[in-house]
């Protein structure tokens, strides 16, 4: 049969024609799709500014840097997200201090973050992650009571809400990222959402080589790089966030019929629900084996998955015992066991739009058989 991809894009005509109309123009970059998809976006997420970027990399390096984060500070994150949480700090000379998750939902356990705070912490940086809305109450808290900032990363949350308020809007700055496996794509980019006008306005300036607003081409006010978003990617994202709704409906939809289909195998746990007040835009469906199970067997499970034909990945290897973040901080495992003990144990199932309950059976009889297969 034919294999079923982890991820894959919904682009339809709508999306090829606006892409076509920007390339007959005269403009590509800079020009009128970028200020629409902006103002889109920042209608999206309830706040005055949207400064779209390259990538969402790119909008949590910018927003570090703007925020003048840098060395000797601290920024209390998560271990269990992808590596650009933490590198974003590293590219400005912060320190990344990790604290360990909570065990249902994955994202940063508030009183873990709190105990980590030292005279050094100056942010803190939650993710939302898979798209569940991290408790942003709670850090805030923690935050005024600290006197620190709060950066979320909402790269994998675009349209997750809490009590209707959206993944992004509350701290000084949101990001999203639009990477083809996003619930939205742009191919390749990202946005810093927020309320602050000065932080807008450097980001803007950041992006673009340092230039100001209203400066001559080459005349820059400060160092900058070029994490400039084509105006291409721009309408792609414009029609895309159009339909962002009809999305979020879709994975819901498929949360659903995965609970259905993988009731009964005892082995796996599915993703919690969303807790009360919270709207979750799903990003991945990732499920864990039990706890006590092996590494070994969730790889091995992973391979007889890949052999069936099913795209499959674990999610995410935690960000302290990637080689890179060994050496330099002395890292190991057993510090935040939960992160490890989760990690460990994560199997992503194919999570699209387009997946059909035919296909979804598909892959609860693979998985099946492959923990049969196994055991």
């Amino acid at each position: 049969m034919k294999p079923i991809p982890l991820s894959s894009p919904d682009i339809t005509e709508r999306e090829i024609a606006a892409v076509v109309d920007v390339l007959r123009g005269s403009q590509l970059s800079l020009g009128p799709r970028l200020v629409e998809f902006e103002q889109a976006c920042a209608r999206h997420a309830g706040t005055r500014h949207a400064v779209a970027l390259s990538s969402g990399t790119a909008a949590l390096h910018l927003t570090v840097h703007a925020l003048g984060l840098g060395p000797g500070d601290e920024v209390v994150t998560t271990p269990f997200s992808f590596v650009a949480t933490a590198n974003c700090l590293l590219f400005e000379g912060a320190t990344p201090v990790f604290a360990d998750i909570d065990p249902v939902t994955w994202d940063l356990d508030p009183a873990a973050a709190e105990a980590a705070i030292t005279p050094r912490t100056r942010a803190l940086l939650p993710v939302h992650v898979f798209g569940r809305p991290c408790p942003m109450p709670r850090y805030l808290e923690i935050a005024r009571r600290h006197d620190l900032v709060v950066i979320e990363d909402s790269c994998e949350a675009i349209g997750s809400t809490i009590d209707g308020k959206m993944a992004g809007s509350f701290g000084v700055a949101g990001n999203f990222a639009f990477y083809p496996n996003k619930q939205i794509t742009t191919g390749e980019g990202g946005v810093v959402v927020t309320d602050d006008d000065d932080l807008a306005r450097a980001v803007r300036s950041l992006r673009n080589q340092g230039r100001g607003e209203g400066s001559a081409w080459l005349a820059h006010e400060r160092l900058g790089w070029n994490y400039r978003i084509p105006d291409i990617l721009c309408a792609l994202g414009i029609v895309q966030l159009s339909r962002l709704e009809e999305f979020v409906a879709a994975r819901q939809r498929l949360f659903e019929l995965y609970g259905g289909h993988l009731a009964g195998i005892e082995e796996i746990v599915p993703p919690a629900p969303p807790a009360p007040g919270q709207r979750v835009s799903w990003f991945v469906y990732v499920v864990t084996l039990r706890e006590g199970q092996t590494r070994a067997r969730r790889d091995a499970v992973l391979e007889a998955l890949t052999r069936r034909g099913i795209g499959c990945r674990n999610y995410f290897v935690p960000i302290h015992l990637q080689p890179f973040y060994r050496e330099r901080f002395g890292f190991r495992e057993g510090m935040f066991p939960v992160t490890e003990s989760v990690a460990e144990r994560t199997i992503a199932l194919p999570f699209f739009n387009a997946l059909t309950e035919a296909q979804v059976a598909r892959v609860a009889t693979a998985l099946r058989e492959a923990l049969e297969e196994t055991r």
